[in-house]
């Protein structure tokens, strides 16, 4: 079951993505909201952990995995992430063969990627 931790105590895990310009951003943001409704974990704010928004540093620090999704190399998601010393599973949308400013983002390749994403947590 999704949620549970094996000792009974509730996992908590929470997404964020970096939505960024490019169709890569797009992609991190569609993937999120596919996990989030597969019940892998809750969505949350990107820019509120990078305005230093005290409710969200929390929530990740409480948090059992925080779950970055970066559109590209550029990696803001994490930096937000390394600044505020919180830990994070990374994940770069263009290390699914996804090209920034090039590959059409279909149903298709969000669910690809999802469920890529979504096996990678569970391991």
């Amino acid at each position: 079951m999704a949620g549970c931790a094996c000792d009974g105590t509730r996992e908590t895990n929470l997404i964020y993505a970096c939505s960024g310009a490019a169709n890569t951003g797009l992609l991190a943001d569609q993937v999120m909201r596919a996990l989030n409704r597969d019940g892998v974990g809750s969505s949350s704010c990107l820019a509120g952990m990078g305005a230093g928004l005290s409710g969200f540093l929390e929530s990740a620090r409480g948090a059992t995995r925080n779950i970055v999704l970066d559109g590209c190399k550029v990696a803001c998601g994490a930096r937000i992430f390394e600044k505020n010393g919180i830990a994070f599973q990374h994940y770069v949308m263009t290390d699914y063969g996804v090209e920034k400013g090039k590959t059409l983002i279909s149903e298709d390749l969000i669910e690809a990627v999802a469920g890529r994403v979504e096996g990678l947590v569970k391991a």
